[in-house]
């Protein structure tokens, strides 16, 4: 069948459960409703969906993910982004523009962090130059959420981090009293010391960080 949000909506309406609903909308603080699909079985069901249907083509993509952004329930916000990253391969830096749209929109930590690190990450990846031109620019945005995701872009890239940008990035956000950016840098500090632990520990002791942020970033050095 068809691609269309009235599809996707088919399979998932069925399994509303309004008593899981309510504790998952109070764990995201109230901030949207949800269906009450918990993330195995909302998987599982999208899993379903793709086996079942064709998928929409990459040039009808962004109308067909903006759409489903435009449901209440949370869960179809979840459902846009893995639609988003079934096309991976294909996304471009000329589709970063359109993550930022998503980023900026009902923005909340789980839909930045399921965005950023995977989708903008591998884009970046992809074309480093353009891709790293419009990590500069996030960084500088006066949207929070917009500088977590140049923050976390890199979350995954182990050897491959830009190192400099990586840097630069958490300098420019140090003085910020925000807990997502705190949270972010620690974070993306902590998982960067897998990799380059003595460079992670110079940064951390020549630089004046947030104890959030400190804390994070070594917690898993003895």
């Amino acid at each position: 069948m068809e691609w269309s949000t009235e599809l996707v909506k088919s399979y998932f309406e069925p399994h509303r459960n309004e008593k899981n609903a309510l504790p998952m909308a109070k764990y995201m603080k109230n901030h949207f409703p949800f269906l009450g699909i918990r993330t195995p079985e909302r998987r599982a069901i999208f899993r379903q969906l793709v086996k079942e249907n064709e998928l929409p083509s990459y040039d009808d993509l962004h109308e067909e993910v903006w759409s489903l952004f435009q449901l209440e329930e949370r869960e179809y916000h979840y459902v846009a982004i893995e639609l988003l990253g079934k096309f991976k391969k294909q996304l471009t830096a000329k589709d970063l523009n359109f993550c930022l749209k998503l980023i900026q929109t009902k923005s909340w930590w789980d839909s930045v962090d399921s965005i950023a690190p995977t989708i903008v990450g591998n884009i970046v990846m992809l074309d480093r130059e353009a891709g790293e031109d419009f990590m500069k620019d996030w960084a500088t945005s006066s949207n929070m959420w917009t500088n977590r995701a140049s923050i976390l872009h890199q979350l995954k890239y182990k050897e491959n981090m830009n190192e400099a940008l990586l840097f630069a990035t958490l300098e420019r956000h140090l003085a910020s009293k925000e807990f997502f950016i705190q949270k972010a840098i620690g974070w993306v500090l902590r998982e960067y010391a897998k990799t380059r632990p003595e460079a992670v520990w110079k940064f951390v002791e020549k630089t004046k960080l947030a104890p959030l942020s400190r804390r994070e970033a070594l917690k898993h050095f003895k």
